[in-house]
């Protein structure tokens, strides 16, 4: 892999799965919503690389380079071609070129669950991949979805052919496209719709491909009492913990399970931040070095608004993850979309975690957790709180170092 070295701190990086993960100083950027095909996508996030370098992000995570029959690219069919709503190939590579000019990592959105046919196959099913590189057959299919593979390892993604990934020469082929995606530029992996298949083939596509960092979308609901989230959701972030277990610890998972209980606490339910163990209840609480943490994304938030964050209360929600354990990631629309000065709020909380070093391990301890308040210090040299309660830390020895509406944060 010496040929790929980008001039990060540590070229062994290159190949060691694990050092971005071991380091725990990520910040994530989800650099796109479900509306960015119709904006000239790659031209624009080109233009703002040296702002999302300056800020502080790691890495960028793209939406699906590759050729797809829907424009937001979850619907692949060439996954070789790279021209795609978003832009040409050209101005792809001139947007990776510039990133890592700008030392900021390109993460690809890997969609591998599900693929269009392009010629009629058994039963008249459109599950044969003729004319086109990875030209499979009718067994690369499930049976589950209209082929003639075996039943799929994981939930099925109704309406198109799902990829059987048991079979070894579609793993052969899907691996041989990541190593390629590695050479194009990309660094970083998002494995979309992660339920979709058994975990152990995302160990053996990292353990190949060799991405620097990787995060699973591993989304399935919460536990709810008709309307009303439970204050338990244990068995929920055991569900993304098994997954993050099967792919041999080497990808971390967003933090579905965080979003959800913090998106209801904003609302005047901060008791819910704290579980019975007085640890915080998501991901984040059990196994922080593997919690990406996040309010919204595409499908959460955007246009889909699918299961959004409150818009009155997102800074009380960058407070609480940008100064938490976990892997923190911030989203497109927030940070350009929503003025000014959010951006700059979002930039400052950035700015406090890394200079105070917190990183996805540090210790959190609960100081308050009341329906109107919550508080806390990470590490011995930060302090938050959010909600309306008032509430500042004890002794001379703490400063300011922000604050808003809602929230603010000290440091020693």
């Amino acid at each position: 892999m010496g040929n790929m070295s980008h001039g990060y701190e540590d070229n062994n990086q290159q190949t060691d799965v694990g050092a971005t993960i071991r380091s725990g100083r990520e910040i994530l950027f989800q650099a796109f919503n479900w509306e960015s095909h119709k904006h000239d996508w790659w031209r624009n996030l080109a233009r703002k690389v040296p702002d999302i370098a300056k800020s502080g992000f790691t890495s960028m995570w793209l939406p699906p380079a590759t050729n797809s029959f829907s424009p937001e690219g979850y619907l692949p069919q060439n996954l070789y071609s790279l021209n795609s709503a978003y832009g040409s190939e050209h101005l792809l590579k001139i947007l990776l070129q510039k990133m890592k000019q700008y030392k900021v990592r390109a993460m690809a959105d890997i969609v591998i669950n599900h693929r269009i046919g392009t010629t009629q196959g058994h039963g008249g099913m459109y599950n044969r991949y003729d004319g086109i590189p990875m030209a499979w057959g009718e067994h690369a299919v499930t049976s589950c979805t209209g082929g003639l593979g075996n039943k799929s390892t994981g939930d099925n993604f109704n309406g198109v052919p799902n990829i059987d990934h048991s079979q070894q020469f579609v793993r052969k082929d899907l691996i041989g496209w990541m190593q390629w995606l590695r050479n194009v530029g990309f660094q970083d992996f998002r494995f979309d719709f992660a339920r979709g298949y058994s975990p152990k083939y995302v160990k053996e596509y990292i353990e190949d491909a060799k991405p620097l960092f990787s995060v699973g979308e591993y989304w399935d609901s919460c536990n709810y009492s008709g309307s009303a989230l439970d204050y338990n959701q244990d068995s929920h972030r055991q569900r993304i913990i098994n997954w993050i277990d099967g792919t041999g610890q080497l990808s971390a998972a967003f933090d579905f399970t965080t979003k959800g209980i913090l998106q209801e606490a904003v609302k005047g339910q901060f008791w819910r931040l704290h579980d019975p163990k007085g640890k915080p209840p998501g991901v984040m609480g059990w196994w922080p070095s593997r919690a990406v943490t996040f309010l919204d994304n595409h499908d959460t938030g955007s246009t889909q608004a699918h299961w959004p964050f409150p818009s009155n209360h997102i800074m009380e929600g960058y407070t609480y993850i940008l100064t938490h354990p976990g892997i923190p990631s911030v989203f497109y629309d927030h940070f350009y979309d929503w003025g000014n000065s959010i951006h700059d709020q979002i930039v400052k909380l950035m700015d406090i975690r890394r200079n105070q070093d917190i990183d996805s391990r540090s210790p959190v301890t609960i100081l308050e957790a009341q329906p109107n308040l919550y508080s806390a210090m990470i590490g011995e040299k930060v302090c938050m709180k959010i909600g309306d309660g008032s509430w500042c830390p004890s002794g001379k020895e703490w400063t300011l170092a922000t604050c808003g509406h809602r929230y603010a944060v000290w440091q020693k």
